[in-house]
């Protein structure tokens, strides 16, 4: 490494090292790791957010203004009929009005889980205390494992806020001044907090890892991933596929929910349901495995930087796939974009630099995009409480946002209709993500000169991001914009199946042929996508995690290669099988996988979106199922010309007994059986797809059932 390459890396080092203190120093990491103390964090009194000094009497005769004040800002529930207490009092001096207490729960149905006693409406004086009980009793004795409300206490205490006019016209009469307590049951242990920030426990042990120990750094990488991917698994276990917007909380599961940024109405919110929580278990396995792909760079290319934004990089993957707030939601998603702009632009090839910094410009405008839209949605969202009972103008909640706001009817921009402009800027930033043809240009730059563990991640994981995206926020929140723009999305997913194909098959260099099959198979996802029938959206989300696994694989393989001859052009090889015949074996199955054969998990998603999309988009769905030939044109080609053939003699000692060792075998071994079990045996993970699918629909107002009719 050059001199100025060791001064921008020591520069790195020292940001990430602040960057870490400040994140473990913020209130959302505080709350990520104790959900309870959290809560008391963020929930801070009313009363005492505002100045101590309250307005001076206008004489000296005038008393002091009445002042509520509260024993606990939150109440948690152990098990159903369990009663909490809270004491409102009044230390201020003059009488306190209070309205008629009650509680409100978040997510659908409305049924209240947490009953209040029957306290009316009444005067506490100066120095007068009164205490109110609060009882969780479950309306549904199955289904539901959380409940999250909020005990709401009108009063006329003017240091408090005011209740928004629209809340206060439909929910409150009598004072409107409003203070809240968080009510909780079943909080559980924090999974999704723990499974977040997991990774960056690891950081400051990477980077302060003595010298001359560099090797260790590996497993100490490989250990700290491998927390993730047990609470993804336990977390999949654990998932009830058949839990929907029915039960309660949205629909989410293992929510964790407090308020963060109470001047902004940012809520540290996250949950998982059919459509992520199959995407998170991905994020974990396909971290650790480029952990694995990564054990042959040298000790000498400062192995602490890259393993540090490797363990960062994580974090934000996973973030983006459980956040229920679009500030959290924006936050994580911008965390992607710094490390995997120093990965690729230290760690990658000659061309390193400029494929970098077209990474770098790319996401950005995207991300500008997203936010000006989140702003939008924000600005023009109705009145609502926060978790805590908090009147809030606007939200960021998403689930809220969706279900609680109509932005058709929103006012118009220059002539064009608000939902349509606001769809627009979420569609092109989550667009260049994905990528979608023409946005797709920084792709192969970046996919052919970063490391190979950081295209692993980047094929797996991050275009994912952008699919994602367009399901959780713009076709949940936005669902007329989204029938409008659907048509469009269609025309271009058929676009970049037969695009993507075509500039495969003209590769040479085998790791670009890879990146650019991965933006035809993306095509079938927007295919699906824009159908908006049940079948199309459920395959989609499939092929969204078989083309991570799939990808990873041949990633992977292309690395295995490239590290022994140092040569990735096509044409240079030949009869690989026969020195490598488990290499061959693996390539064989990777590239029938992305070739869509029957028996192989890639086969399903894709048939699956072209059955769906059929009825609604004809023609498009023809077309990308032409764009199955070409797909099997380059994928066979690939084979035939790596695998099959005479071996140059240049390679035959470079290759011979060396074929596929422990640690090749170990990461490509749990994607080969993804690849055949979920080809066979698809039902669970089709199984947790069909009820997020169903309640996405149920929002947007579409059949649940069907497949679909044409136009």
């Amino acid at each position: 490494m050059n001199t100025s390459n060791r001064r921008d890396f020591r520069a790195l080092t020292v940001f990430i090292r602040f960057g870490l203190v400040v994140c473990v120093s913020s209130p959302a990491f505080v709350a990520a790791r104790d959900p309870e103390a959290g809560s008391l964090v963020a929930a801070q009194s009313p009363a005492k957010s505002l100045p101590e000094s309250s307005p001076e009497p206008s004489s000296a005769a005038e008393p002091p203004p009445a002042h509520l004040v509260l024993s606990a800002q939150s109440l948690t529930f152990d098990s159903p009929g369990e009663v909490r207490t809270v004491t409102l009092g009044n230390d201020g001096g003059s009488p306190l009005r209070l309205g008629a207490l009650r509680t409100l729960m978040t997510g659908k149905p409305t049924s209240n889980d947490f009953v209040v006693d029957g306290q009316g409406r009444r005067t506490l004086g100066p120095g007068e205390w009164m205490s109110v009980s609060v009882a969780y009793r479950p309306q549904r004795s199955s289904g539901r494992r959380q409940s999250f409300g909020a005990l709401i206490i009108a009063s006329d205490d003017p240091r408090l806020p005011q209740s928004p006019p629209a809340l206060t016209s439909t929910s409150l009469q009598g004072p409107d001044r409003i203070a809240g307590v968080a009510l909780r049951a079943g909080a559980g242990f924090g999974w999704l907090s723990w499974l977040i920030f997991a990774p960056l426990f690891g950081i400051p042990i990477v980077l302060l890892w003595p010298r001359g120990r560099e090797p260790l750094l590996r497993w100490i990488a490989l250990a700290t991933t491998a927390v993730p991917l047990v609470l993804a698994a336990l977390l999949a276990v654990r998932f009830d596929p058949g839990f929907g917007v029915g039960h309660g909380n949205f629909g989410f599961q293992f929510v964790e929910h407090v308020v963060w940024l109470r001047a902004f109405n940012v809520e540290y919110y996250v949950g998982v349901d059919g459509l992520s929580v199959g995407l998170v278990a991905l994020t974990a396995l396909i971290s650790l495995l480029a952990v694995l792909g990564s054990w042959s760079m040298a000790a000498s290319r400062q192995l602490r930087g890259y393993f540090a934004l490797l363990l960062l990089l994580e974090t934000g993957m996973l973030g983006v796939f459980v956040a229920l707030d679009l500030f959290l939601f924006y936050v994580f998603w911008e965390l992607v974009l710094l490390p995997m702009y120093f990965l690729i632009g230290l760690w990658g090839g000659p061309r390193k630099e400029y494929a970098a910094i077209k990474f770098f410009i790319y996401t950005l405008v995207g991300a500008v995009l997203i936010l000006l839209a989140i702003l939008a949605l924000y600005y023009t969202s109705q009145p609502t409480y926060l978790i805590d009972g908090t009147p809030a103008a606007h939200t960021l909640d998403m689930a809220k946002l969706a279900h609680d706001n109509d932005f058709g009817s929103g006012p118009s921009l220059m002539g064009l209709r608000f939902a349509n402009v606001v769809w627009v800027l979420l569609f092109i930033g989550f667009a260049i993500k994905i990528p979608v043809v023409p946005l797709h240009t920084w792709l192969p730059d970046a996919h052919v000169e970063a490391p190979t563990a950081v295209s692993v991640i980047l094929a797996g994981v991050l275009l994912k991001m952008g699919t994602y995206g367009m399901l959780r926020v713009s076709w949940a929140i936005l669902p007329e914009a989204t029938r409008w723009g659907a048509p469009a999305v269609a025309v271009l997913g058929a676009i970049a199946v037969i695009y993507g194909g075509f500039c495969a098959l003209g590769q040479q260099d085998l790791k670009a042929l890879v990146a650019y099959s991965s933006i035809g198979h993306m095509g079938f996802c927007l295919l699906g996508m824009a159908a908006l029938t049940p079948l199309g959206i459920e395959g989609a989300v499939f092929q969204m995690i078989s083309h991570g696994v799939v990808s990873a694989m041949l990633f992977l393989l292309v690395g295995v290669l490239y590290d022994r001859t140092g040569e990735r052009d096509i044409d240079a090889f030949g009869g690989v099988a026969t020195v490598m015949p488990r290499y061959a074996a693996f390539f064989g199955l990777a590239f029938m996988g992305s070739l869509g054969l029957p028996g192989l998990s890639g086969f399903i998603g894709e048939f699956m979106a072209l059955l769906g999309s059929f009825g609604p988009y004809r023609v498009s769905t023809v077309a990308a199922a032409l764009g199955l030939v070409i797909s099997a044109g380059y994928n066979l080609w690939a084979i035939r010309q790596v695998l099959f053939g005479d071996l140059p003699e240049r390679w035959r000692s470079v290759l011979s007994g060396r074929d596929l060792d422990r640690r090749e075998w170990m990461s490509l071994l749990p994607l080969a059986v993804l690849t055949i079990v979920l080809g066979f045996y698809p039902v669970p993970v089709l199984g947790a797809v069909a009820t997020g699918v169903t309640d996405l629909l149920q929002v947007m107002g579409m059949p649940v059932v069907g497949l679909g009719g044409g136009h």
